[in-house]
């Protein structure tokens, strides 16, 4: 499990592991991992946890002799315990530090970025990674913003994009922006082109691999590499979603798409 975070998956799989299966679970975050040792603990030696991004599952794979695995899951980005901290920084609804790293202990934080970074840098980022026609008029509210005072907290940042650009439906202006920020800060999508082709290559044969996406720009890769690599073959022509069912015991995975390859 490439993102174990707090667990949840990483239980239900050595459920039905035992008593011989064993799970290697990695996360960035310590905070979800020292939740998912505890929850884990009942079973022992059959799970390994590790702190570090997936893209290095290779390395720490070998090192506990993961060499030949059934099953690979990755669980892309943000959790619901990071958007419901206000201290993490993830959410604009809620007011707290402009943080967004899944590993605290790195240098790089949304503070920095939206402090320091030019109007044609934080445009292209807004463009390329939130998708967000309107990324030159906030980059430059942005960069007005700040020349009178730095934007240190969410809700700062949050009003004032949305003081440039006007909301339409229920989609509030700066969730596009924070997607950007969070993919640029933690590398997200980097990191799924480079761990790709490690995690199938630890792969059995017969072997699977199961991505949950939560927006376009993931999803996109996953499709191409799972059609592109001659070593898979593609189980889910079409993305898994969420029922109505599981919708209303869980909004959020409203956007979530699940697909999964099957090593050959």
């Amino acid at each position: 499990d490439g993102t174990v975070g707090q667990g949840g998956h990483a239980h239900a799989f050595l459920q039905r592991a035992l008593p011989d299966g064993r799970l290697l679970g990695i996360d960035r975050d310590t905070s979800n991992l020292a939740i998912a040792k505890e929850r884990l603990a009942e079973f022992g030696d059959n799970v390994i946890l590790v702190q570090d991004s997936f893209a290095n599952a290779k390395t720490h794979a070998y090192a506990h002799k993961f060499t030949s695995v059934n099953a690979v899951l990755l669980d892309l980005g943000f959790s619901s315990a990071h958007v419901d901290d206000p201290e993490r920084g993830f959410s604009f609804a809620l007011d707290g530090p402009l943080d967004m790293r899944y590993d605290q202990t790195q240098e790089l934080s949304a503070e920095q970025i939206v402090n320091t970074w030019s109007e044609d840098e934080l445009a292209r980022i807004i463009r390329m990674y939130g998708e967000d026609r309107n990324a030159r008029r906030i980059a430059k509210a942005i960069v007005e913003q700040r020349a009178q005072s730095p934007i240190g907290r969410t809700t700062e940042l949050a009003d004032c994009i949305e003081s440039r650009v006007r909301r339409t439906g229920k989609i509030h202006p700066a969730t596009k922006t924070f997607q950007a920020l969070r993919i640029v800060i933690n590398d997200e999508l980097g990191e799924l082109e480079r761990a790709l082709p490690e995690l199938v290559e630890l792969l059995a044969p017969s072997g699977r691999i199961a991505v949950i996406s939560f927006h376009s720009l993931e999803d996109r890769i996953i499709k191409q590499f799972f059609k592109a690599d001659p070593n898979l073959k593609v189980i889910t022509k079409r993305p898994i979603t969420a029922s109505q069912e599981e919708l209303k015991q869980n909004p959020r995975s409203r956007s979530a798409k699940l697909r999964i390859a099957q090593k050959n």
